[in-house]
């Protein structure tokens, strides 16, 4: 606890809370985005070949603006991220105004959202990471996702009890005056100062970007991979959708004390019990899937392994890596996997019923455990220095606090020995007045 309340004190909550909320508004508004352009693509009547080319355009869209978004926004930053949050919010009003029975129309719906999303998210988290230092950065993407966790359970019980248009205009709303607010935040703040800028062919070649990129890429190809089959399967049976709410429950809890453990012992460990984590859920899943206990156990431990990895390797490690670089293609590179990879889940749900649940756990859980040994070999980010800085000074304080209990022992019994000494000479005192009593009485008596 007082070295939680060291970290408050240390963050300059001033020069983070901007930061903080452009995420925080991008990510929830994200999330929430896409299952209402999805509602409009799925209700379309057209066979399933068309439907999943409406969803590819989607991915197309985000991945190309990611990309170029990566290129040109560093230039004029903050001001592109103003006008990417108000663009954000008209794109999702289209949603609502736009008629949504024409194939074409949709597609151009459908690349229109993913522009939207992919251009300005990395130097949304690139913007983040130029507001943090390295020290606090876990802690602080802990606390974005813990914000995260909590506010999806909020907007789905909102999406529970408001109709589609109003859903829209919900979002629209959320999108709008979350850009407004980062603007009159951030008007009058100095612009960061322009970096080096990396090129991709440059970044894919690094050793240390490859050791964490490609257990990420497994990671997030498995986990959207193996939605459909546990959907189909009836793992969870109907309440599928209520477990993933439980499961965000459980990251607002678990993102913020990982962000601060990432900042203390280093990102790798985390990441690495988060990897390790996800494979003993599928290889129980893989044995014991008619067990409710292994369903709790599966519940509880992707609620934590998603809190671990969301505050130490999607907001942290990619900035710890860019290091005096601009950070945006580095942010592409790591959150590209992310995004992209949900396409596999609509690739693959069509076919999910043909695929035998055991066999697909258990090769999940082997590959998730291959996955850890790139990780084992992979750098630290965060510094040496900052870890031993940070073990020295526990040690300094501990002793500290150890050498003022001594010395307040010391104070108590040199203080108690006093009072004995008071006492004795007191007693002493009282008994020679005593007997000094008694031999006048016997003086007075005889003479």
């Amino acid at each position: 606890m007082s070295a939680f309340k060291a970290l408050r004190k240390k963050i300059v909550w001033k020069e983070t809370a901007p930061a903080i909320l452009l995420v925080l508004n991008s990510f929830v508004w994200y999330i929430f985005t896409y299952p209402v352009l999805s509602h409009l693509i799925d209700g379309l009547n057209l066979s399933s070949d068309k439907r999943l080319v409406l969803y590819a355009v989607y991915y197309v869209g985000v991945a190309a603006s990611a990309i170029i978004g990566s290129i040109l926004l560093p230039r004029k930053r903050t001001t592109s991220l103003y006008i990417w949050m108000f663009a954000g919010a008209g794109a999702t009003l289209l949603l609502g105004i736009i008629p949504s029975n024409s194939v074409p129309i949709i597609a151009l719906l459908s690349f229109v959202m993913g522009t939207s999303v992919g251009i300005g998210l990395p130097s949304s988290l690139s913007y983040f990471a130029h507001s943090t230092s390295v020290e606090n950065r876990g802690f602080m993407g802990g606390i974005i996702w813990s914000f995260v966790g909590f506010l999806v359970l909020l907007f789905a019980f909102l999406t529970s009890i408001l109709n589609q248009w109003e859903m829209i205009l919900l979002l629209t709303s959320w999108r709008f005056f979350g850009g407004a607010i980062f603007w009159a935040a951030t008007r009058k703040r100095s612009i960061f100062p322009v970096q080096k800028v990396p090129k991709y062919i440059g970044l894919i070649r690094k050793r240390e970007v490859l050791l964490y990129l490609f257990p990420w890429v497994m990671f997030s190809i498995l986990n959207f991979a193996e939605a459909p089959i546990l959907e189909k399967a009836n793992v969870f049976g109907p309440n599928f959708p209520n477990v993933q709410l439980v499961e965000w429950a459980i990251v607002g809890i678990v993102a913020v004390l990982a962000g601060l453990a990432a900042d203390r012992i280093g990102r790798k460990r985390i990441v690495i019990v988060g990897f390790a984590m996800l494979g003993i859920e599928y290889a129980a899943l893989s044995s014991f899937s008619s067990s409710s206990y292994t369903l709790y156990l599966f519940l509880i431990l992707d609620g934590i392994t998603w809190g671990l990895l969301f505050s130490a390797f999607f907001t942290a490690i990619w900035g710890d890596l860019a290091e005096d670089h601009e950070k945006e293609k580095y942010y592409v590179l790591g959150g590209l996997p992310y995004l992209l990879s949900n396409f596999l889940y609509i690739i693959i749900k069509p076919v999910a019923e043909g695929v035998s649940p055991i066999t697909a756990f258990s090769l999940a859980s082997f590959f998730l455990f291959l996955a850890v040994i790139p990780l084992m070999y992979a750098p630290e980010t965060l510094p040496d220095k900052t870890i031993k800085d940070r073990e020295l000074k526990n040690y300094l304080e501990k002793a500290q606090k150890f050498a003022q209990k001594e010395t307040e022992k010391c104070r108590s019994q040199e203080t108690k020995e006093n009072q004995e000494e008071t006492t004795e000479s007191e007693d002493t005192e009282e008994e020679n007045n005593k007997e000094y009593n008694e031999a006048r009485k016997l003086a007075e008596k005889y003479y």
